[in-house]
C-alpha cells in the first residue's frame, strides 16, 4: 500500500522548524511545505540543507507581512500591514478577497519560493484559508508555471493531483487527537482507487507560536508520533511505502 505523509508549516517559528526538521530526518516525513513570508523561513530551510525532502510552497496569506506592498492588497491585510487573521476569514460572511489583490501576493510568494530553494514548488497549495477567491488564485498561478496544484477539497470529496485521485486526511484539531491512531484509522480506510495523504503540522513549541496559531499540543504529539520507531515498524510490518509529490 502507498500513502503520502505532508508536513505543513516550515518557517512558521523556530520551535516549529525544530520540530519538522525532525520529522524529516529522523522520521518518517518527505513532504514539506514552506511558508516563504515568515521572518524564520531560511532558519527551516537551513536546517534541512542537503536533506532529501519534497518541497512545497505553502501560500500563506493569514500570519505576518506580504511580501506585496500592503497598499496594493487591502483586502487582505490590515491597516498596519499585518495579513488579517484567520479567524477573520471564518467569520467573514462573504469572500472579501479581492482575485486581483490575492493573484499579486501569490505570484511573489512563488517567486520568493524559487529565490530561496533554488527550484519550482514540487507541489502548490495553500495555508489555513479557504476563501473561494483565494483557492481560484492559487489555481491561476499553478497553470501559469505549470505547478502541480494541491487544493481544499469540497468536505467528502477527494482531489485530483495530477490525475492521480487523492483523498486528505486530516484531524488535528479533533478532541483526543493521536496521530498514531489517526494514521491507522487512514489506512483502515483507505480506497483502492485512490492514494491516501495525512496533513500533518509537526513542530515544538515556543512563545511565537503559543500566541499565534490555535494549534499547539498536536504540533508535539505529530513530531513524536513522525519519529517512533513503533511507528516505522508499523509501516514496515504492513509494508506501507511512503510517496512523495514528484510519485503522483
Amino acid at each position: 500500500m502507498e500513502i503520502l505523509i505532508r508536513a505543513d508549516d516550515l518557517g512558521y517559528s523556530e520551535a516549529v522548524n525544530y520540530g519538522m526538521a525532525k520529522t524529516v530526518i529522523e522520521g518518517i516525513v518527505n513532504n514539506v511545505g514552506v511558508m516563504v513570508n515568515m521572518p524564520a523561513t531560511q532558519h527551516g530551510l537551513d536546517l534541512l540543507k542537503d536533506v532529501e525532502v519534497c518541497y512545497g510552497c505553502h501560500t500563506n496569506i493569514c500570519m505576518g507581512r506580504p511580501l506585496t506592498n500592503p497598499k496594493l492588497i487591502p483586502s487582505i491585510t490590515t491597516p498596519a500591514g499585518f495579513f488579517k487573521s484567520s479567524k477573520e476569514y471564518r467569520q467573514a460572511e462573504t469572500d472579501f478577497v479581492v482575485l486581483d489583490e490575492v493573484l499579486l501576493e501569490i505570484e511573489a510568494q512563488y517567486h520568493k519560493f524559487v529565490a530561496l530553494t533554488g527550484q519550482q514548488p514540487q507541489y502548490f497549495e495553500g495555508h489555513a484559508i479557504t476563501s473561494v477567491n483565494f483557492q481560484k488564485g492559487l489555481q491561476l498561478i499553478a497553470k501559469k508555471y505549470n505547478l502541480k496544484y494541491s487544493g481544499f477539497p469540497a468536505e467528502g470529496e477527494p482531489l485530483f493531483i495530477n490525475h492521480t485521485k487523492v483523498t486528505m486526511w486530516m484531524e488535528s484539531t479533533d478532541p483526543g487527537y493521536d496521530p498514531f491512531l489517526s494514521l491507522q484509522k487512514m489506512v483502515k480506510y483507505s480506497s483502492e482507487d485512490a492514494v491516501s495523504m495525512m496533513v500533518l503540522h509537526p513542530g515544538y513549541l515556543d512563545d511565537f507560536i503559543l500566541k499565534n496559531s490555535s494549534l499547539t499540543i498536536p504540533r508535539t504529539l505529530e513530531v513524536e508520533m513522525s519519529i517512533s520507531p513503533k511507528m516505522k515498524y508499523w509501516l514496515a510490518e504492513n509494508n506501507i511505502q511512503l510517496l512523495t509529490y514528484d510519485d503522483l
